[in-house]
């Protein structure tokens, strides 16, 4: 593997640990077994918990009858959702932030309706999990089954079956300032429109306009490890809760809202996280485990099986769309049209907004018009997924602008270079762009030697296509605390899902001029450390980075004022190079962090100093695919042989990690393109939920994935760092696409190119003539 480096813009000064490879501070816990994780709670007294799930995709609530289950004996506790304090009646008002609090806790437990396959009903506290899973055969449920609607064009027909009654669609965007409720009863929830110049003016004056449909499917995240989480509901009301999340204080602040109770009253550890990828942001066992533990008096701890997980929880949204592209003879865009629907699953909430305002940035248009629908169906509740809306939009778009590329006689890479977006250029939403170096993307695509490398062979073919993700800022909080023995410990709120501990460790080092080794990082619970964002969004070793800095310069200047006091001279005085304070009028004056730090508590006590970041200036993150494929035209299976994926990263903190995102993302996206789907039946019951059935690749299925880091540098970081969790899964659907298109003339619009899709595309060609 190969690391490209592009010029770093600005004339500061070298960095000394930021840029380098040190050992990750959890590794060795981590590879010896030592790191805890959601499932290793254990304690006195545990209870475990097991939840009760709707057989049907979409059904009323007649009635519930626990009685049975309550006389089991080892039974300690049911609940269901009239006991959440905050579900008073069947109806949601989906317009307020209240509404959206009940909304969660209707996906947690039903009340009035379940609204897919795997819905929770009710749970179940007991002695052993198999008296648990004994009790819930014993809960009675009436249910007036009622008919699913279970993809996004069905869901938007008229007179397609309501999921919920007070459902209307919401307008919002470029031309609704604050979203109006149009009044109409829908399965669409939302729609969102930006539109600028003169759409028709700029088709009228295209040479060439291509025009196609686009689907996808419903996929997973594909985290290793489920959800699991405990709590204890103690005697004095307040409530510990120990849970696998990417952020504590969504999750505090969910349980808090869901359960009527301040969000001081409750604490949130988070464990060690075994992936998340988005899909661990939104809270399904938390609130759940509260109310059995204060019902039983005692700690309950649910986990859920990999079936639970696929049924249950959050996966990606499947989009039906259409992107239609046009251009003049010399390949400048005139006009591009983009229609999106978004399954949101059960209730509000894909993330059809990012796709309409990411789908066409990477292109500086003057003449353009995007919708998205925010579509329920009686399907999970989406939930976040790396760059999400992001990935299904630059599918249709990169499809569109390869053959349209190929349609005039240009260079797929040309194309995009003569239409690329430009810093303070106009993205869809109208937001200028923010610096990026989205041009030396391009141009090291270009310029690397897979690029031009000769691809002999039937059936082969190179594809291209690239993406972008606005990231995330959000705020982050840390505390700095200086020992005697010169190490510095560091607490924030990050879960740390991507190597984020020793990013952020690394930058606190940098400014003190220590090594990385010296920071000794830990993750807090929400009652140790300040209020910190999910971790995701790309925005953690950026926006908690910047914590870590502020606090580290806060360290700094005390330990200056230190140096000072012992130098009887004052602190404009010392200065600090590389880690070694030094008095200025007598250079002789000299002590290292490390012998100052054995000195504190004789001038003055600890050293310690805590901040917060919440950055209005947030880079976004763009990347790009060269991906090689050939296809068996027998069986429709596609070969990955060679795959080159380009980010620009701004300034790689911890290189090999920032590699590793790359490449993950794009493993990631390279399943989703060729095999992972959710599939179901036509009453709403998902056939593959085993990891046998549900086809993730392996390191058999793909080839060695060369990260190249383009680094141009992030002004709005000292560092230079830029967010780069993202944005590598989205340009693989389309490239992947583009490549099977080279390798067999075949244009592939749906969503997975399984071998039996190409296979029928190949066929469908032959009968065309």
């Amino acid at each position: 593997m190969t690391t490209t480096v592009e010029k770093q813009t600005g004339d500061k000064a070298p960095l000394k640990v930021v840029g380098t490879r040190p050992i990750r501070h959890d590794s060795l816990d981590k590879v010896v077994g030592r790191a805890r994780f959601g499932a290793d709670i254990a304690m006195a007294g545990l209870l475990h918990g097991k939840v009760l799930r709707s057989p049907h995709a979409h059904a009323r609530i007649r009635s519930i009858d626990v009685s049975k289950a309550l006389a089991l004996p080892g039974v300690k506790a049911v609940v269901t959702a009239r006991d959440l304090p905050i579900i008073k009646d069947a109806v949601v008002d989906f317009g307020e932030t209240q509404g959206n609090s009940r909304m969660l806790a209707e996906n947690v437990l039903a009340h009035a309706k379940v609204l897919y396959v795997g819905h929770a009903v009710a749970a179940v506290a007991a002695t052993s999990p198999h008296i648990a899973e004994e009790a819930l055969s014993l809960i009675e449920v009436d249910y007036e089954v009622l008919p699913p609607v279970m993809n996004v064009r069905d869901a938007m027909k008229d007179g397609a079956p309501l999921l919920h009654d007070d459902l209307t669609l919401r307008n919002v965007g470029e031309r609704f300032a604050r979203g109006t409720d149009t009044g109409i009863r829908s399965n669409i929830a939302s729609h969102i429109q930006f539109k600028r110049g003169d759409l028709e003016k700029g088709f009228q004056e295209a040479a060439t306009v291509v025009e196609h449909e686009f689907t996808t499917r419903t996929v997973h995240q594909g985290y290793i490890e489920p959800h699991v989480s405990t709590a204890y509901w103690a005697p004095d009301g307040h409530i510990t809760v120990w849970t696998s999340t990417q952020g504590a204080f969504g999750i505090r602040d969910q349980t808090a809202a869901m359960l009527d109770v301040p969000p001081s009253t409750v604490k949130v550890v988070p464990m060690e996280i075994g992936g998340g990828f988005g899909g661990k942001i939104n809270t399904y066992l938390d609130p759940v485990v509260a109310l059995l533990s204060r019902k039983s008096g005692h700690p309950v701890k649910i986990s859920m099986s990999r079936k639970e997980v696929f049924e249950a929880t959050g996966p990606t949204s499947a989009a039906y769309m259409r992107a239609k592209i046009g251009a003049a003879k010399d390949g400048r865009i005139t006009a591009a049209q983009l229609y999106l629907a978004f399954e949101a699953g059960a209730f509000p909430g894909s993330p059809v907004g990012a796709g309409a305002g990411t789908g066409l940035a990477p292109y500086k248009l003057d003449n353009l018009l995007v919708d998205g629908y925010d579509v329920v169906v009686n399907k999970p509740k989406v939930a976040a997924y790396r760059a999400p809306g992001s990935p299904q939009a630059a599918f249709a778009v990169e499809t569109v602008v390869d053959e349209l590329a190929e349609k005039l006689g240009m260079d797929p890479l040309e194309f995009r270079l003569k239409n690329a977006t430009k810093e303070g250029d106009r993205l869809p939403s109208g937001v200028q762009m923010p610096p990026v170096g989205y041009i030396e993307l391009l141009q090291a695509m270009k310029r690397h030697p897979h690029y031009s490398a000769p691809l002999s062979g039937p059936n082969r073919g190179r594809g291209v296509a690239v993406g972008y993700w606005h990231n995330a800022g959000f705020s982050s909080s840390a505390t700095l605390s200086v020992n005697a023995d010169g190490t510095v410990s560091l607490i924030t709120g990050s879960v740390d899902i991507g190597g984020t501990r020793t990013a952020v460790a690394m930058q606190a080092a940098e400014v003190l001029g220590i090594r990385a080794e010296d920071v000794m990082p830990t993750v807090g619970d929400t009652d140790s450390v300040g209020w910190t964002g999910v971790t995701g969004g790309s925005r953690t070793a950026f926006s908690t980075g910047l914590a870590a800095i502020a606090a580290a310069e806060n360290v700094k200047r005390q330990m200056v004022a230190r140096a000072a006091l012992l130098w009887e001279t004052q602190p404009q005085d010392v200065e600090v190079r590389d880690g070694v304070f030094v008095s200025i009028k007598n250079p002789q004056n000299r002590l290292t962090f490390k012998e100052l730090a054995g000195k504190l508590m004789r001038t003055g006590g600890p050293v310690s100093a805590s901040a917060s970041s919440n950055p209005r200036k947030v880079s976004p993150g763009v990347a790009g695919l060269i991906v090689d494929v050939e296809v068996d035209t027998d069986t429709g299976k596609t070969t990955l042989l060679r795959c080159t994926a380009f980010q620009e990263v701004g300034k790689a903190a911890h290189p090999t990690y920032v590699e590793g995102q790359t490449q993950g993302g794009t493993a990631q996206a390279l399943g989703w393109a060729l095999n992972e789907e959710y599939v179901w039946s036509k009453d709403g019951v998902m056939l593959n939920p085993t990891w046998l059935d549900y086809r993730m690749p392996t390191s058999l299925d793909l080839p060695m994935i060369e990260a190249v880091l383009v680094e141009v540098g992030n002004p709005a970081h000292p560092f230079g760092i830029r967010g780069v969790g993202e944005v590598s899964i989205v340009p693989p659907l389309a490239a992947v696409a583009n490549a099977i298109h080279k390798a067999i003339g075949v244009r592939m619009r749906d969503l997975p190119m399984s071998p039996e899709a190409v296979r029928r595309a190949i066929e469908a060609k032959g009968a065309a003539g």
